[in-house]
């Protein structure tokens, strides 16, 4: 543990996050790489919060009990969200709820859908270029990709769902369908096949606001889905990590400078506050901020063998709240399974 605090710190001084939740509409959330005494291409480090479940193709999507007329859990925020749920992501119930099927603006909410599609199109071993459109990005960024260089498509999965990168977003895009608007089409066709009655998409990164929308309902079978897959499981739960590729470095040759690029350690950190205040069982999964969306998250927490996923649209302090949340959640369980194992031995 001591090990992991001294490496964060480090990692901390040198890490610009992204505005807010670290959304699509935030400033560049790229981590430079560490001083020149860290080793060239470091060994990933990550958080494990229990472990994670194989993908089961034959499951059917995450299908939430709204018809209860009333929530285990009671709790109003002085500063309420647009929109909120509390649920359970085995079961399907829903432990407290706010407006579950208002449509609103999820901004880098929208990368969870991106992910997907790119997680069942690309194996683990391929490549994606780095192209003049994915540079030319706006809001937060991995912000260290080279032009014309090929990198991991897990190294740009971190980059997308970390520091929530809109540069790997396009980047993803434009390798996966060959056009953005190709990939867009392939995210709309993907959120119907789940049956997100309320979910449509405009762009692979959440920045662009119109047209691109959903509500906690169906983030609920989103957040679900993204930790079906191991590959992105992994990547969702990582505080913070170190990964080989190329960082800048500038060479001067008498009064010219000029930038190369050479083998270095990229080192990305998770928006997830939830994650970076280490709350206890934190699994996931994504952040999200614009202006017309508000801060936003995503994220979901194991505690023994239940898995409670809480999603906050337009919060004050979506941190805070879904802290609050869980701890009322859990409890709740608890009390609940108490209770019946009290009235059974009574019989």
């Amino acid at each position: 543990m001591s090990r992991f605090v001294a490496i964060l710190a480090a990692v901390a001084a040198f890490a610009l996050l992204g505005a807010g939740c670290g959304g699509g509409g935030g400033g560049t959330a790229t981590a430079p790489p560490p001083p020149a005494t860290q080793p060239a291409a470091p060994q990933p480090l990550q958080v494990a919060n229990g472990p994670i479940e194989a993908a089961d193709p034959g499951r059917p999507p995450l299908r939430l009990k709204l018809a209860a007329t009333e929530d285990l859990v009671r709790l109003r925020f002085h500063q309420q969200p647009r929109s909120g749920l509390l649920f359970d992501l085995d079961t399907g119930e829903v432990l407290w709820r706010r407006l579950p099927n208002r449509v609103l603006p999820i901004a880098s909410l929208t990368k969870m859908m991106t992910a997907l599609v790119v997680i069942d199109r690309l194996p683990a071993g391929a490549k994606v270029p780095v192209t003049k459109q994915a540079l030319r990005y706006r809001g937060s960024g991995v912000g260290l990709l080279p032009r014309g260089k090929w990198i991991a498509v897990d190294t740009m999965l971190h980059g997308l769902l970390l520091p929530s990168g809109n540069d790997a977003a396009i980047a993803l895009a434009q390798h996966v369908s060959g056009t953005v608007g190709r990939f867009v089409t392939d995210m709309n066709v993907e959120a119907r096949s789940l049956g997100l009655g309320c979910t449509h998409f405009s762009s692979p990164d959440g920045l662009k606001d119109r047209g691109n929308r959903s509500c906690v309902r169906d983030l609920a079978v989103l957040a679900r889905e993204v930790l079906r897959r191991p590959r992105l499981a992994r990547i969702v739960r990582t505080s913070v990590i170190a990964l080989p590729g190329l960082v800048p470095h500038t060479v001067k040759r008498g009064k010219r400078k000029r930038t190369v690029w050479r083998p270095g350690g990229l080192w990305l950190v998770n928006n997830n506050p939830l994650l970076r205040a280490g709350y206890r069982g934190t699994t996931g999964v994504k952040t999200g901020y614009t202006d017309a969306a508000g801060r936003c998250l995503v994220v979901t927490v194991r505690r023994g063998r239940t898995v409670l996923g809480a999603i906050l649209l337009h919060s004050p302090d979506p941190g805070y709240q879904a802290m609050r949340l869980f701890n009322r959640g859990f409890r709740a369980l608890r009390l609940r399974r108490a209770r019946s194992t009290v009235g059974s031995a009574a019989r």
